[in-house]
């Protein structure tokens, strides 16, 4: 109660001063003077602004150019609705200087040149920002810190919270220290966030290296930003980077008891990134029975598309530990077979020319490294079976995407040969007095 008593005494101290200077400025000369210096610096501001703010926007517009420039120029050209109260507030800091040399007192302009100030944040917020965040953060911090400064109250506001302390442990904050963290830590990670994003987009289109060495240059540049910003947020608050380093040991201890496979999996995955042996775009099959393209690899995991549209996240640690079988390298050739039988009236001499030149015509079969190849592969109850491989540039999703066409150039090839594919056949016969029993 007595905490809330004597905010309140503040606050009546503090309106009770603001009537006597409001009270003084409407009966002082010098006060008037400097209220219509006021208005002619904005009148003034408001005509020049009128008059250059098509030339600005002509000058800096950069038309239908893509490229670094035009991208600043456009960028420049989003601060134009500053241009009013930016000539505003240097008009009146002129003449401010002008009333303190006549009348030794600029009061009422220093006023106006604070509440130009606020106007100049508020059209920042409303018609500069553009991203979400900063939007947000200018709306609840830019504007309120600028009302207060054009009250003339945050000082005394920034002192109080300098002299208000919270303690954790053996460390105390200023009130005001951990407000002052907590906007620079969103600023930075926020920049740090948008300098991820850019770097990670500019690595990317870097196509000259391997997949694997992008993603690693991509996590890099990010424990890099982030660390920084980090570092630079313990800075900003005071916090001594000695307490950073005995949280370090003991986080190191945790990770040595409790966080040994997430520690696992992220060596696990730096190692990946660094050999190359799998990549983004690889078509693998681990020991557990998963299989899929790898689209995406993560610091923890890599996650697999199963040619059914499912994603399977592996841990990293299994394609170290595990035999892991790549079927890709980026597009490389891959080679498949497929089965089929003749019977034993065929004259299987013709069957490996007519089936290599039928697979052959098929657009997707490649003739190098090899050729199709059909090999007699063994003499069966009822039929001679071969087996006819093939080379293509890809992966067969599972069946159906080559086997399914080599299968019916074989079939219609075997066909227009008049070669039969044999069904197995059996003879009963039976025995004894049943045989005779049917007349």
């Amino acid at each position: 109660m007595a905490d809330k008593a004597e905010i309140a005494a503040k606050l009546l101290a503090w309106f009770e001063q603001a009537g006597e200077i409001a009270t003084g400025w409407l009966l002082s000369p010098a006060a008037w003077s400097q209220f219509a210096l006021l208005a002619l610096s904005f009148l003034v501001a408001r005509i020049a602004t009128r008059r250059l703010s098509p030339h600005a926007a002509k000058l800096i517009d950069p038309g239908d150019k893509d490229n670094p420039l035009a991208t600043a120029r456009r960028f420049a050209g989003r601060f134009l609705p500053l241009m009013l109260p930016v000539f505003a507030y240097g008009l009146t800091a002129m003449g401010e200087e002008v009333t303190r040399s006549l009348f030794g007192s600029g009061d009422v302009i220093a006023f106006g040149k604070r509440v130009f100030f606020f106007l100049a944040a508020r059209i920042f917020v409303r018609e500069v920002l553009r991203d979400t965040f900063l939007r947000i953060l200018g709306r609840y911090v830019l504007i309120p810190v600028a009302a207060l400064y054009a009250l003339g109250i945050l000082d005394d506001i920034t002192l109080r919270l300098e002299e208000t302390t919270v303690a954790l442990g053996n460390i105390q904050f200023s009130v005001m220290a951990l407000i002052r963290g907590l906007i620079a830590g969103s600023l930075l990670f926020w920049l740090g966030s948008w300098s991820n994003r850019q770097s990670a987009d500019y690595i990317k289109k870097q196509e000259e290296l391997r997949p694997a060495t992008r993603e690693l240059a991509v996590k890099a540049v990010e424990v890099a930003i982030f660390g920084a910003a980090f570092l630079l947020l313990m800075s900003i608050m005071g916090i001594d980077l000695t307490a950073v380093a005995v949280l370090g040991g003991a986080l190191g201890v945790g990770i040595g008891l409790g966080l040994q496979q997430i520690a696992a999996n992220f060596v696990s995955g730096i190692i990946l990134l660094v050999e190359g042996q799998t990549t983004v775009g690889d078509y693998v099959e681990l020991d557990g029975g998963e299989k899929g393209t790898i689209v995406k690899m993560t610091a923890r995991a890599c996650v697999l598309e199963t040619f059914d549209g499912k994603w399977i996240v592996v841990p990293n640690e299994h394609f170290i530990t595990t035999r892991v079988v790549n079927y890709s390298d980026q597009g490389s050739a891959n080679r498949y077979e497929a089965l089929f039988s003749v019977s034993y009236d065929t004259d299987i001499n013709l069957v490996p020319v007519l089936i290599e030149a039928a697979v052959g015509r098929l657009p997707f079969v490649l003739q190098a490294p090899d050729g199709p190849d059909c090999e007699l592969r063994g003499f069966g109850e009822s039929s001679v079976d071969f087996a006819v491989e093939y080379w293509v540039s890809g992966i067969d999703d599972g069946k159906n995407k080559y086997g399914s066409p080599v299968l019916f150039a074989i079939w219609n090839a075997l066909k227009e040969a008049g070669i039969e594919m044999p069904f197995p056949q059996r003879v009963v016969h039976v025995k004894g007095a049943l045989a005779g029993s049917g007349t």
